[in-house]
């Protein structure tokens, strides 16, 4: 079992940069790979980034590639999701989610069996 909070969702204007968090009780965050995922009001949900469990591999959204960076600080049983270069496009309620599957492949959300409950991204034109 893993629970996530998400943080560090706020609004910011075009161009600028938040970084999310992503806390997880227990401890068992290293044995599970992460990922964000996000959703704009009206739309599917969209893929965003992965990390394997190790953090070895990672995986962007086509949308994202370049401009945001996942990462993991195990000890800390933390990931994080670096934004830079924002666009309007890009403000959603951004979702951390969690895997059993190691991610050193390329994962689908169904693959990911915990999520939390969001934080909302806003950038203004």
């Amino acid at each position: 079992q893993v629970q996530l909070v998400e943080s560090g969702g706020g609004w910011v204007q075009t161009g600028g940069a938040l970084r999310l968090s992503c806390a997880a009780s227990g401890r068992t965050f290293s044995t599970h790979s992460m990922g964000w995922f996000r959703q704009a009001p009206g739309k599917e949900r969209e893929f965003v980034a992965q990390i394997s469990r190790n953090g070895v591999f990672t995986y962007y959204g086509d949308s994202v590639k370049g401009r945001f960076t996942i990462s993991r600080d195990n000890a800390a049983s933390t990931g994080y999701l670096q934004m830079n270069s924002l666009k309007p496009e890009d403000t959603a309620v951004y979702y951390c989610a969690a895997s059993i599957r190691s991610g050193a492949d390329a994962l689908g959300a169904g693959d990911f069996a915990y999520w939390g409950k969001g934080t909302l991204v806003t950038v203004s034109s």
